[in-house]
């Protein structure tokens, strides 16, 4: 990434791909910036929970001009292929430009553009001595993927800009306005496990291949989740083999489509071949299904040590059956925009440890009450099976404004600099645009970014083009403000 122009830009996003920064590990990143903002010579802060803001005063001349904020997080999404070892509390990203030349991406993990192209814009701003601009803030929050905690936390009156460019967008050359609200659900399991039946073996049945991606920008693309389809082999091998469950894991982050599953199941010893011939059946039925979608999609067995004890057949028969029932994937589009997801549910993490199953999930939705609906249908859904359901995380979505100042200027700009008139859209994903803007009522936010590929997944790539356009953007956008 010597190479790559902007120079400044590509020299920040390294130096971030160095810092393992998945949720949750917030102070090696957070420390890094604040030492970024001060060799600066420019006035730094941290609030309590970690957010960092870096205050630029305004070029010669544009005094007098309303502040503009610059926002961005820190955190990105740890996933990997299943063959690749690696360590996202300690290992750094393996970035690389591909052969093509056109995109940068990391060796069987994600790359973390997302959002650290974003991050690394700001850092590259500040540190541009001929940027021309209005008093400039760049601010970069904690957290966003696992729940948005910076921005929730966000203090009244940190802030002092006017016009907040939200950098955490993916499709270079469209302005977003609007995103859907969201709010998480997790519903548990508890049982006393009973001894597994002697005489029994034990099989590992893992769904594993799968694309995965962003539940909210790839959930309209109906690629496979790992956690429906094995689920739907448990059903059939409970109802037809005998098979008990014992445990079953899959998923680890709420919003990314889950791309593997595995469950440890015990069948009678003479069951085995009967087991593998299903496996079998199953992995051609869904290479059918998903043709064209999921080419390296896999459905596996293996025999593994036979666990002591297994879950009582009622809290087995109850679980498969909701987890049946959980909607999964689009639920309904916006009926004057059939293009664009209004309400969606991830069916997102699934887990096993000490005697519990804990299912969660991600209802995102443009509409309030039905985001509540959805909600209620998850909800029903696991209560009637037993589970105890509770709610957390919920956040608004972010309603356009299509009269801004900020959106007309940004549309001048693009068409200036570029020729063409960009795309105003809102996204079915969470951006933490309406979280800011319920905290700073009157501030003005549009999000946009450069092209990358697959957020959420190790088939993260952002493109090398759209990046060099989107600086210049940003550049124009602000001398415009």
């Amino acid at each position: 990434m010597k190479n790559l122009q902007p120079q400044g830009l590509w020299n920040s996003f390294y130096s971030l791909t160095q810092i393992p920064r998945p949720s949750g590990k917030r102070k090696e990143i957070a420390d890094f910036l604040v030492n970024y903002g001060k060799s600066l010579g420019l006035e730094t802060l941290q609030d309590e929970i970690g957010n960092v803001l870096i205050r630029k005063p305004a070029s010669p001349g544009y005094e007098n001009h309303p502040g503009v904020i610059l926002q961005g997080h820190m955190d990105m999404v740890p996933q990997k292929n299943s063959d690749k070892v690696f360590d996202f509390e300690k290992d750094p990203i393996e970035a690389y430009v591909e052969d093509n030349g056109e995109w940068v991406t990391a060796d069987g993990t994600t790359l973390g553009a997302d959002n650290g192209i974003g991050v690394a814009t700001a850092m590259a701003i500040l540190a541009d001595k001929n940027a021309v601009h209005p008093p400039l803030e760049a601010f970069f929050t904690i957290d966003e993927e696992t729940g948005m905690y910076g921005a929730n936390d966000l203090k009244p009156g940190w802030l002092k800009g006017k016009y907040l460019l939200n950098l955490d967008s993916e499709t270079e050359g469209e302005l977003y306005v609007g995103c859907a609200g969201g709010i998480d659900a997790e519903a548990t399991f508890t049982y006393q496990p009973v001894e597994t039946e002697e005489g029994d073996i034990a099989l590992r049945v893992t769904v594993k291949g799968c694309k995965g991606g962003h539940s909210g920008c790839d959930i309209h693309l109906q690629r496979a989740n790992a956690i429906k389809l094995l689920f739907r082999f448990l059903k059939d091998a409970v109802a037809n083999f005998e098979a008990r469950l014992a445990c079953v894991d899959g998923g680890n982050m709420r919003n990314s489509i889950p791309r593997e599953a595995s469950a440890i199941i015990t069948v009678p010893a003479e069951s085995y071949q009967d087991l593998q011939d299903l496996v079998d059946r199953y992995e051609d039925l869904w290479l059918k299904e998903y043709d064209g979608i999921e080419p390296d999609l896999h459905f596996v067995m293996e025999e593994t040590e036979c666990p002591k004890t297994e879950m009582p057949e009622d809290v087995q028969d109850f679980l498969i059956h909701a987890i049946t029932l959980c909607p999964h994937g689009v639920y309904r589009v916006i009926p004057e925009m059939p293009d664009i997801v209004e309400t969606s549910n991830n069916l997102a993490i699934i887990d096993t440890k000490d005697n519990t199953v804990r299912v969660i999930c991600l209802a995102r939705s443009s509409v309030e009450s039905r985001k509540e609906e959805l909600a209620s249908v998850i909800q029903s859904a696991f209560s009637l099976a037993g589970a105890d359901v509770k709610f957390d995380g919920a956040y608004p979505g972010w309603k356009p404004n299509f009269k801004s100042n900020l959106l007309a200027t940004m549309k001048s700009v693009y068409e200036k600099e570029f020729g063409a008139s960009p795309r105003i859209v809102t996204i079915h994903a969470g951006l933490e645009c309406g979280i800011i803007g319920s905290k700073y009522d009157g501030m003005e936010m549009i999000s946009f970014g450069p092209t990358i590929e697959h957020p959420h997944s190790p088939d993260e790539r952002v493109n090398i083009a759209t990046v060099q356009k989107f600086y210049r953007y940003v550049q124009a956008a602000l001398k415009a403000l």
